[in-house]
């Protein structure tokens, strides 16, 4: 990156990317897909209650602030003109939940995230309410009922914290996921802050109809959710609003910069990814695992336990694309908690030196069911189980299970997948954070019995963001034709043991699936605040 090439640097995009364990700041040449530099931080998880998961809104935006500051200095450290960055994009861990107050900026209460499972009692008495013929929950919204989505932890906050309920009857109260807290704050905040959420975030609330791409008055009066409180419902590409945020000074650089692209983490991959094709499919290991595959513009319903989703809709008059989704809860999550709880490693990238030691899990299965079991099972009284130890097992026969469980879960759902679509993935395409951990691709390759394949550059999500951003009408420096997009080097792992050994480790892992179902029976912690 030597000064001599900044006269030839084209027009520059950057991606915040918020997940749920770290938030990063990448910046691209939009001509050439390159990544030029980027910046991460971790974010905290607290755990107020067994079985509760929150974040802290302040803390995540302060993490954007950040990331951008510290992209910018490494950027002018490589003599690159900031002011060369055109658009920016957002892309976010999905479903996660915050209410804060419109005059103050103010969050009502910490994010309830995804993973959260304090909403199980309120998910049973709504289920009740859902006639056995005709479940227009699933039909409209193309979820199951589970903690997993946002309107049961509105519905939540709205029944337990008396700040929201308060706020909500002085019509201060706004409601976003993580993407509209970002871009409301972004734009201004208490001053002018635009509320917006895009097609593909709004279709994991349970509040938004697929099929009309609006906010669906029976689901909100079903769940009791005043739609005043909800944002507006924009495409994944478009000028949202411009960067206010002159109180940060090293971020003051990006100041009038336009916001114009926004995809829930899954579908900002699946862009990124290229799989613009029906049929095409991806997976990302990240917190959990996601495997997406795009089903053009039709919706297509699962018989197997998959969901049927928003896969992105890049620009206001462009059409919509769906996707079916396998959704894992616990995947790279299982690393860090190997890391904090346990305490057998130090970093996460220490796992694949364990792994490697033994070369086996000895007949040691782990079902990390931290948050019940997601895809395809959809079981919320499953528990994390490790099973099959004897007095030889030691914690690096535990650390090769939990990579051989993150393979086996993306099994299942790939199973699901090939028998929703009739065609079989002939490999898979797969990036995120764990896929620089050549065990587990490996591994991966041998459970699944395909090949994957990884691109050399794995912020597939970042890139995804960005490319909307720049797409955007207005800006206008990215180009999505097909012949256009760059090609993309990529890492080839191809199975390598026979494919009977394949079988019998799978089916020996279902029976460890079985074995972890129907662990609580009533959730006594669930109701009442802290």
């Amino acid at each position: 990156m030597a000064a001599a090439k900044k006269a030839v640097l084209g027009p520059l995009v950057g991606a915040v990317d918020q997940g749920t364990s770290s938030t990063r700041f990448l910046v691209f040449n939009s001509k050439t897909a390159e990544l030029l530099s980027h910046h991460q931080v971790e974010i905290k998880q607290e755990f107020p209650r067994e079985g509760w998961v929150e974040q802290d809104p302040k803390e995540i935006l302060q993490s954007v602030y950040e990331c951008i500051e510290k992209t910018c200095e490494k950027l002018g450290q490589l003599n690159i003109d900031i002011s060369n960055i055109k658009a920016i994009g957002v892309s976010n861990q999905r479903e996660t939940t915050v209410v804060w107050d419109k005059l103050t900026g103010e969050p009502l209460y910490n994010a309830v995230v995804w993973l959260d499972l304090r909403t199980q009692s309120t998910v049973e008495s709504l289920s009740k309410r859902i006639p056995g013929n005709n479940n227009f929950v699933k039909s409209k919204t193309g979820l199951p009922l589970s903690t997993y989505f946002s309107a049961v932890k509105l519905r939540w906050l709205l029944d337990n914290v008396r700040k929201v309920q308060k706020a909500v009857e002085e019509d201060r109260a706004l409601f976003g996921t993580i993407d509209s807290w970002l871009i409301w704050s972004l734009t201004g905040g208490a001053s002018g802050g635009v509320h917006c959420t895009d097609v593909t975030n709004a279709s994991r609330t349970m509040l938004f109809n697929i099929h009309s791409l609006e906010w669906d008055k029976e689901l909100c009066e079903f769940f009791e959710i005043p739609m005043k409180i909800l944002p507006n419902v924009r495409s994944s590409s478009e000028i949202y609003g411009l960067m206010k945020i002159s109180h940060s000074p090293k971020a003051g650089a990006l100041e009038g910069v336009p916001i114009s692209g926004c995809l829930g983490d899954q579908s900002a991959a699946l862009v990124g990814q290229m799989c613009f094709q029906d049929g095409q499919a991806k997976n990302t290991y990240g917190t959990g695992c996601f495997l997406l595959c795009n089903t053009g513009r039709k919706c297509v319903f699962s018989e197997h336990g998959l969901l049927t989703t928003v896969a992105y809709k890049l620009g206001r008059d462009k059409p919509v694309y769906y996707a079916l989704e396998g959704s894992v809860a616990i995947a790279g999550a299982v690393i860090r908690w190997l890391r904090d709880n346990l305490g057998i490693i130090k970093s996460s990238e220490e796992i694949e030196k364990l792994a490697k030691e033994v070369g086996t899990s000895y007949g040691c299965y782990f079902v990390p069911a931290f948050s019940g079991l997601y895809a395809p099972y959809w079981e919320p009284s499953a528990r994390g189980i490790i099973c099959g130890l004897t007095q030889f097992t030691n914690k690096c026969h535990i650390a090769f299970a939990a990579l051989e469980a993150v393979c086996f879960q993306t099994r299942e759902i790939l199973d699901a997948m090939n028998r929703d679509c009739g065609i079989p993935l002939s490999h898979l395409q797969v990036d995120g954070g764990m896929t620089n951990n050549k065990i587990l691709m490996q591994l991966q390759a041998d459970i699944l019995y395909i090949p994957v394949v990884k691109p050399s550059m794995p912020e597939t999500t970042a890139l995804g963001a960005a490319m909307a951003a720049g797409a955007a009408e207005g800006v206008g420096v990215w180009s999505l034709e097909p012949e256009d997009l760059s090609a993309v080097t990529m890492e080839r792992f191809e199975p390598q043991i026979n494919a009977e050994e394949s079988e019998i480790r799978y089916s020996t892992w279902k029976k460890a699936v079985m074995k972890s179902m129907g662990w609580v029976t009533t959730q006594s912690s669930e109701s009442g605040m802290p």
